[in-house]
């Protein structure tokens, strides 16, 4: 809908270059995704995935100092169900975004659209796998998923995928200390909504809280990353049990 709008918008810096040619990249494949007879199996591939991070990482996920923050990068950053408007709302300020932001702060935007635009392409490469092979993604099973993880060979992707992860959460970490954020949020918010961007803003607020509940965000991040380093090797092995590891809390 309004990627006239980011063709357009003129750029100056290597983040603000990086972040258009994310958001058109995203735009692009947003479209393709919506008109894919399999968008009803990438979703439940994403939500299956989903609750198996949950799994994997039930220690940190029932932390009181970790289970808001989880929740967000589960909810609204790797499986997002229904953020179309979201998106298209992103799309639409990022004219504003280029000129108003600070660069450093288009560099962690950036990163979040790789991410989320990396995670959605492997979920449709995997529904795309499911059903070449006449499998069922309404009851898919840890074998099947391990073994269409293996075969899509996706290995640099699920590395760039954990990388991601790691540097975006530090900066965002880094965002959410300075109290002038908050204080900006709460006082955006009537005009986001008269602007019709309170969905945006709203994603945006629920991150900042989010984050601002959690302790020790980069031990976090390093458990994470360690751990689905573990997964992958175990999936790569064919290990029996792949997701199954020990909690260090």
């Amino acid at each position: 809908m309004y990627r006239e709008r980011l063709v357009a918008t003129e750029v100056q810096s290597e983040n603000a270059h990086r972040l258009k040619r994310l958001l058109l990249e995203y735009h692009d494949f947003r479209q393709l995704k919506a008109a894919s007879p399999l968008l009803d199996d990438t979703r439940r591939i994403a939500d299956w995935q989903a609750e198996r991070l949950k799994t994997t990482h039930q220690d940190l996920y029932r932390h009181p100092g970790y289970h808001t923050g989880l929740e967000f990068l589960l909810t609204d950053l790797y499986a997002p169900a229904g953020m179309t408007r979201r998106d298209d709302n992103i799309d639409r300020v990022f004219p504003k975004m280029v000129k108003w932001l600070p660069d450093h702060l288009l560099a962690t935007f950036a990163g979040l659209v790789e991410l989320n635009l990396l995670t959605q392409s492997l979920d449709l490469d995997l529904a795309e796998w499911f059903d070449r092979q006449g499998l069922d993604t309404g009851s898919i099973t840890a074998a099947a998923w391990c073994e269409g993880y293996r075969a899509s060979g996706q290995l640099p992707a699920r590395h760039r995928q954990l990388e991601l992860v790691s540097d975006t959460g530090q900066q965002l970490d880094r965002y959410v200390r300075n109290r002038t954020l908050g204080w900006l949020l709460s006082m955006t918010r009537g005009p986001a909504e008269m602007a019709e961007l309170g969905d945006l803003h709203s994603f945006l607020h629920r991150g900042y809280s989010a984050f601002r509940k959690m302790d020790k965000v980069d031990l976090l991040i390093e458990r994470l990353i360690s751990r689905e380093r573990q997964v992958m090797e175990n999936i790569l092995k064919g290990h029996p049990e792949p997701f199954t590891l020990p909690g260090d809390l």
